[in-house]
């Protein structure tokens, strides 16, 4: 099976384009073609010599992934469920707003980390994605579906941190003035907090924003909610956002989902206060999203309005962030792979 190109940043295709006995600019034109106007085929590159396009071809594919399946919410949220190379299945998620369009980007099939709140955990880890699997999300829905994207989030199934490498070059491919060219403030890296990849994402110094899943202020009830927090917790990770916040000088913003019962009591709304002052860390509330074979549920609308107003009079700069797609399973939590696709 031929490797695809899109698993190469702008140095590697350089090196590939002198191997091939062309001159280094070729690589450039290679990669506008790849990112900004979306080829698929190496034919397609017109002002590419006829002898490089043969011998890459012979080499690589250019293909994105396919999806399966498209839903589409009665929001108009759009969930992509895509089908790898190997038959197992990722899905990413587009959501339109009025100023901008944002994806929602996955980097592993499942995930070892088991959030009890998040359907990708119960899958368990299958595998890292490549770059190119990575990137295909986003440039199906841009070039296929021919939709301006003008934000990308690293919040779909999978840890980010925990697929580290194709990550950075993923992002580095996205904000290329040549790739893909999307703002570092508008892409946004989530979390459950591996604390020494935190650490050195702060030392890239980059604009990008990093979003912390949080869902708890004390160690009891995260270990409970999150089984990450065994190995890192909290007071290595509040750490760890310490050394992010002074290195890059940037704020982080504190994800944190909002179960009836479990962590919505006044002892959980003032410990997530004391953690959002301490870096001045912007807060998104979200009410919880059903996932199957789940005995918790999100907490009253009475007591979701009290939990965020009570943040707001605490001086925090909090946000009920609208789960959209909950109809189709696009929501916070709800990617699942093949678990919620109907095609097999």
């Amino acid at each position: 099976m031929k490797e695809n190109i899109r698993n190469f940043d702008i140095s590697q295709i350089e090196q590939i384009v002198l191997s091939m006995g062309e001159p280094r600019y070729r690589a450039i034109q290679v990669f506008r073609w790849l990112y900004q106007k979306g080829a698929e085929t190496f034919t397609e590159m017109s002002d590419v010599p006829e002898k490089l396009r043969y011998n890459l071809g012979q080499k690589y594919t250019a293909k994105f992934l396919e999806p399966v399946q498209t839903l589409i919410s009665k929001d108009g949220t759009k969930k992509f469920i895509f089908k790898l190379y190997d038959n197992n299945f990722i899905e990413s998620v587009m959501i339109p707003e009025k100023d901008r369009n944002t994806v929602c980007i996955s980097t592993q099939v499942g995930c070892k980390y088991n959030c009890v709140f998040c359907a990708s955990g119960k899958l368990g880890f299958v595998r890292n994605l490549e770059v190119a699997e990575i990137l295909g999300q986003l440039l199906y829905i841009r070039f296929k579906e021919n939709i301006k994207i003008s934000n990308a989030v690293f919040m779909g199934m999978g840890e980010p941190f925990d697929n580290y490498d194709a990550l950075i070059k993923a992002i580095r491919i996205i904000n290329a003035r040549d790739g893909v060219n999307i703002g570092a403030r508008k892409i946004t890296v989530s979390t459950a907090g591996i604390v020494p990849k935190i650490m050195e994402f702060a030392d890239m110094g980059w604009q990008v924003r990093l979003s912390i899943s949080l869902h708890a202020s004390d160690d009891a009830t995260r270990s409970l909610l999150m089984p990450v927090n065994r190995k890192y917790p909290l007071s290595d990770l509040l750490d760890a956002c310490n050394y992010y916040v002074s290195r890059t000088g940037r704020r982080i913003t504190i994800e944190y989902i909002l179960i009836d019962g479990i962590n919505d009591a006044e002892k959980h709304l003032y410990g997530l206060g004391k953690i959002s002052k301490r870096f001045r860390a912007d807060v998104n509330v979200i009410p919880l999203s059903k996932i199957r074979n789940s005995s918790f549920s999100p907490p009253s609308t009475e007591k979701i309005n009290w939990f965020i107003n009570s943040l707001k009079k605490m001086g925090i700069r909090a946000t009920l962030r609208d789960s959209r797609g909950s109809d189709i399973d696009a929501a916070c939590g709800q990617l699942a792979g093949a678990r919620s696709c109907a095609c097999g």
